[in-house]
């Protein structure tokens, strides 16, 4: 992955009509990043309801590094908790190699159909939602 020292790290919340939550990620996700990202991820899958989908656009991530990689895993337990599916679009081709590296690909599944699913318009909301949902896990006493 091309590093490129670029202190405009930044996060970009949105919601579409649908409860779908979408965080543009720009710049890079590393040690000084990770736990934004995370944290930010985690008030979007707190709302109730959690939101169906939580897209992680990382058309303009300019490097992920473990701690980087350790955030993704995070929120991607708390969205599997939650009920919520995390997709990873836009994923630049050094990201998609650290995934197979590490041997976490099969974590965030396929690139290529997050990038069709984003391609469907509306996140191609209308046909999966109701297989989006997972069963909650029962409430802690």
């Amino acid at each position: 992955m091309t590093t490129h020292y670029d202190d405009s790290f930044g996060l970009t919340t949105t919601w579409d009509d649908n409860g779908n939550a979408r965080i543009r990620i720009t710049g890079d996700l590393d040690w000084d990043t990770a736990e934004e990202l995370t944290r930010t991820a985690a008030d979007c899958l707190r709302t109730e309801p959690a939101p169906r989908r939580l897209r992680l656009d990382c058309e303009h991530l300019t490097l992920c590094d473990s701690l980087g990689l350790a955030s993704l895993l995070m929120i991607h337990r708390h969205a599997t908790e939650v009920g919520t599916r995390l997709h990873l679009t836009n994923r630049p081709a050094a990201l998609q190699r650290l995934f197979e590296t590490t041997g976490t690909s099969h974590v965030f599944g396929d690139a290529a159909s997050d990038a069709h699913d984003t391609d469907r318009g509306n996140g191609g909301e209308q046909g999966h939602a109701a297989a989006a949902r997972a069963p909650r896990p029962p409430a802690q006493p």
